[in-house]
């Protein structure tokens, strides 16, 4: 049954991206298809990958985590599912702000990132390699508490799906429900390069936990968000889109020289730099604060001249 869900709910997913993509079109003149088609073949890529390996590098761990449970949670009754529905959104808090603030994690997710308009298109681009980078380790706490497997990752699901609609930008703010659960509003901010906006709203369904953690932030009226990331890649090969970061960590690996540099290239935050030179968030954000004793070169990029020191990440 969830299968045919999950199937059904990819059907209108596709549907629902394309009429928009017809919409926007037809009103602006500008919609971006390379965009558009660079998303449509990561899905179907994920999908391939998906069904040709049906297993993750941490299904040895889930099943551990399943045979030595603490207990077996009945899900017969409407407690057992809100328990499950916060333990979830618990566990995707932490996965998706580690997708950021991890560059092992971030390599993968930064794919998702990496449109530069914020559409129903782009919600449907996802990292390749996550079944390969051990992202399910997050959901394995709720398997040893008692949740099965497959209901976890069932619900994983069903969260995802919820978050295909808040990737429409045309859709304004909701109102009271702002700053509690997620909505297009508070996703654009979570998909802005702007420094203002940075590693915010992690949340799936509910922005409780973020606002728990420091990590809430309202999109505010008087600054334009640019979508994308920091460094905007302008690609419509979806080889070059799905592999940019994965060949950045790789260069940054070769040249280490210390488990030190190795282990910090793969478990610091994005800009994170092995003599101290960050260009991580709040590197960057520090910098834009403090004076310039004398005047810089002239930039090379839109992007450079919004977050000085940024080249220094394309050497």
């Amino acid at each position: 049954m969830m299968k045919t869900i999950l199937l059904t709910a990819l059907v209108v997913t596709l549907v629902c991206a394309l009429v928009e993509a017809v919409v926007l079109h037809l009103k602006r003149r500008n919609y971006d298809w390379g965009s558009y088609r660079v998303s449509m073949v990561n899905m179907a890529a994920r999908t391939v990958v998906t069904i040709v390996v049906p297993l993750t590098l941490i299904t040895p761990l889930a099943q551990w985590a399943w045979t030595h449970r603490i207990t077996t949670v009945p899900l017969d009754g409407i407690w057992a599912f809100v328990l499950l529905f916060v333990g979830q959104e618990f566990c995707y808090y932490w996965f998706h702000r580690a997708s950021h603030r991890m560059r092992w994690f971030w390599a993968n997710h930064a794919v998702h990132h990496s449109p530069n308009d914020l559409t129903l298109a782009a919600a449907l681009r996802l990292g390749v390699f996550g079944r390969f980078i051990g992202t399910g380790l997050f959901f394995v706490p709720l398997i040893w508490l008692g949740f099965p497997p497959e209901v976890v990752f069932a619900t994983l699901s069903l969260n995802l799906l919820y978050q295909f609609w808040i990737h429409a930008e045309w859709v304004p703010k909701l109102g009271w429900l702002e700053g509690w659960i997620n909505t297009p509003s508070a996703h654009r901010v979570h998909h802005a390069a702007n420094l203002e906006y940075l590693d915010a709203n992690y949340g799936g369904v509910l922005l409780v936990f973020d606002r728990l953690f420091g990590t809430y932030t309202p999109e505010r009226d008087d600054v334009a968000i640019r979508y994308g990331l920091v460094e905007p890649i302008r690609s419509t090969n979806p080889v070059a889109v799905e592999l940019v970061e994965w060949r950045k960590l790789a260069r940054d690996l070769a040249r280490s020289r210390s488990l030190r540099e190795v282990l910090g290239h793969v478990f610091m935050p994005p800009g994170w730099q092995a003599n101290g030179q960050h260009l991580t968030t709040e590197a960057l954000r520090a910098q834009a604060n403090t004076p310039v004793a004398q005047p810089a070169a002239a930039p090379q990029s839109a992007a450079e001249a919004a977050y000085p020191g940024l080249a220094a990440r394309k050497v």
